[in-house]
């Protein structure tokens, strides 16, 4: 996942907040036909006017030269040649841009598929990676037509930011060999540290050319970026890193030497070989495919809403992903997704709708037609300085430092995604972290209730004050009055369960006040249940008052019902039950 800035802001969509998507004003839900409306028909609908074309063309020439040398890069370290980069680019993200719910996504590949694929492509060779690639946009497809896809974006931060670190230090760790040149003894290995060892057995072969080259490209970057940010700095420096050694004759490799070039065209579509065996064969790494590409696009989509006001449609975007990457695998295409740093460079690029990324697919369509030779001079070190700066910007320092001061349950749950990721699995790393944030989430949540006993409350910001009652009728010698607040939940019912448990024999009316109660499960019902009968058991009167019609419904289907139980919709009216002035409820 790439690093981006927050930079831009743009007029809010308010097409997005007519159909109460997202938006704080709209409340209607909107039908499935608006769920499933590719934002090029909004905007189209609009009104799409010449001078919003032209900003298109301006931001697709831009991200263009961003992603020409980018999709080359991401492809030969993800095991396949070059040009399978650029059919993900044109195609993946044609159809991205086409039918996305987002108005600035730019699709193709994305450097956090870089592990998955290569592993892919070494278990079960190229034909083996389409199959997957296929599959896994049948599977996006049924995340976005089942309306999944809001809760594919419930991962917790520290899990993103690890997962995110974790892929720039692997991506890295794989470009050190055309970094330096080393020539290795066998085939690189895919572990990490198994890699290293091998890496540092290959020193003695360093190629100071190789090493020149993707130095000088890493800082012709990192310059350009300081002293003229809006400048392609990538593209420059893979264009100067080529004349450099074509002039020179250095002994550094190049796109030419190791994969005699790209070819100048698409390749016709076909359908790789499908047998029953070879999906099941795959079906792990498809699985895998459909889950990061789900969460990288939506994580890149959220991103650009964030810097131009404008909300996306979740469950849209993935059906797009979907059928992006059935179509980049029949024309040889890698995994596509949504990639966070091309749709930055978008907006920042004054981009006003999809019609942009559209562009870029066909500037790269044809520069591949007419400027593919030249690609055969490109040196593999300078495409690898190039992810290497990738990898930098990937792992957010800021973020991953801040998140280890923020508190020890999410240093934890950073860590183990981080190091898990690293040295064990991809998916792994996801699931162990997700579980740990889970649980984090619900020890704080069940830290977080309160149950108030015989004490005088202060409401000041609730404008009903008919719930507040005070210290003198609150420690009645007759009744107990109790206060929940917070989400009453499986994590939460231990503690309050022990509470309950403290219902005074000598008391002859309980009163329990839910007002302040937003949520209540099956397992905070059985906790009342068992409080009410042993209040009834002790002859002790039990009230619960305040209760929502959701929590009141729930706790009558689980047996908390007359005569164990009565209602009121305040404690007032409790007590006035309790002096006989009204009916029970």
């Amino acid at each position: 996942m790439d690093q981006t800035q927050r930079a831009v802001h743009q007029p809010v969509d308010k097409s997005a907040h007519r159909l109460g998507h997202g938006s704080a004003h709209g409340s209607a839900k909107p039908t499935f036909s608006e769920m499933f409306t590719p934002k090029l028909v909004t905007v189209w609908r609009e009104g799409y006017t010449f001078a919003d074309f032209k900003a298109d063309a301006i931001a697709g020439l831009t991200v263009a030269i961003v992603a020409l040398p980018l999709s080359m890069a991401i492809a030969i370290a993800s095991g396949v040649t070059p040009e399978r980069g650029l059919y993900t680019s044109i195609v993946g993200g044609f159809i991205i841009s086409a039918l996305g719910g987002s108005r600035f996504q730019i699709g193709g590949p994305a450097g956090a598929f870089i592990v998955l694929v290569a592993a892919t492509v070494a278990r079960v060779g190229v034909d083996g990676l389409l199959l997957a690639t296929m599959m896994a946009g049948v599977f996006l497809l049924a995340i976005g037509y089942l309306r999944l896809g809001t809760y594919i974006k419930f991962i917790p931060y520290p899990v993103t930011v690890g997962f995110t670190a974790g892929i720039a230090v692997i991506i890295f760790s794989g470009q050190i060999v055309e970094l330096f040149g080393l020539k290795l003894a066998a085939r690189e290995p895919g572990p990490l540290v198994p890699k290293l060892i091998a890496v540092g057995e290959a020193a003695g072969t360093i190629n100071l050319a190789a090493t020149f080259v993707a130095v000088l490209t890493i800082f012709t970057i990192a310059g350009l970026k300081r002293w003229r940010p809006t400048w392609p700095a990538m593209l420059i420096a893979i264009g100067l890193a080529s004349l450099v050694v074509a002039l020179l004759s250095l002994p550094a490799e190049t796109i030419g030497t190791r994969f005699g070039g790209i070819p100048r065209s698409l390749q016709m579509p076909a359908l790789p070989p499908v047998s029953l065996g070879r999906m099941i064969d795959v079906l792990p790494d498809a699985i895998a495919f459909a889950l990061l590409g789900a969460i990288e696009s939506l994580l890149s989509a959220v991103v650009a809403d964030g810097m131009t006001g404008r909300r996306h449609r979740s469950n849209c975007e993935l059906v797009a992903q979907g059928f992006a990457n059935i179509a980049s695998a029949l024309f040889g295409g890698i995994c596509a997704t949504g990639t966070i740093a091309r749709t930055a460079t978008n907006v920042r690029a004054g981009a006003h709708g999809p019609v942009s990324g559209i562009v870029h697919a066909a500037i790269l369509l044809a520069l591949m037609l007419v400027a593919a030779p030249l690609a055969s001079y490109i040196p593999l070190a300078a495409l690898a300085g190039v992810l290497a700066v990738v990898c930098w910007n990937m792992f957010e320092k800021q973020a991953f430092a801040t998140l280890l001061r923020a508190s020890r349950g999410d240093a934890l749950v950073l860590m183990a995604t981080f190091l898990l990721v690293i040295f064990r699995d991809l998916t792994e790393g996801i699931v162990v972290g997700f579980v740990l944030g889970s649980i984090l989430f619900i020890d704080r949540m069940a830290k977080s209730i309160a149950v108030e006993a015989d004490q005088p409350l202060v409401q000041e910001d609730v404008a009903d004050s008919a719930n507040a009652y005070d210290a003198s009728e609150a420690t009645d010698a007759d009744t107990v009055v109790y206060r929940i607040s917070g989400a009453f939940f499986f994590g939460a019912a231990s503690t309050v369960g022990t509470v309950l448990d403290r219902i005074a024999d000598q008391r002859r009316n309980f009163i329990l006040d839910c007002s302040a109660v937003p949520f209540f499960d099956s397992t905070a019902a059985n906790v009342i249940e068992g409080a009410a009968h042993k209040a009834r058991r002790a002859g002790v009167r039990f009230i619960i008052s305040g209760a929502s019609p959701q929590i009141r419904r729930m706790l009558i289907n689980h047996g908390v019902k007359r005569p164990l139980v009565t209602y009121a919709a305040s404690i007032e009216e409790a007590r006035a039950q309790l002096k006989g002035k009204i009916e029970a409820g």
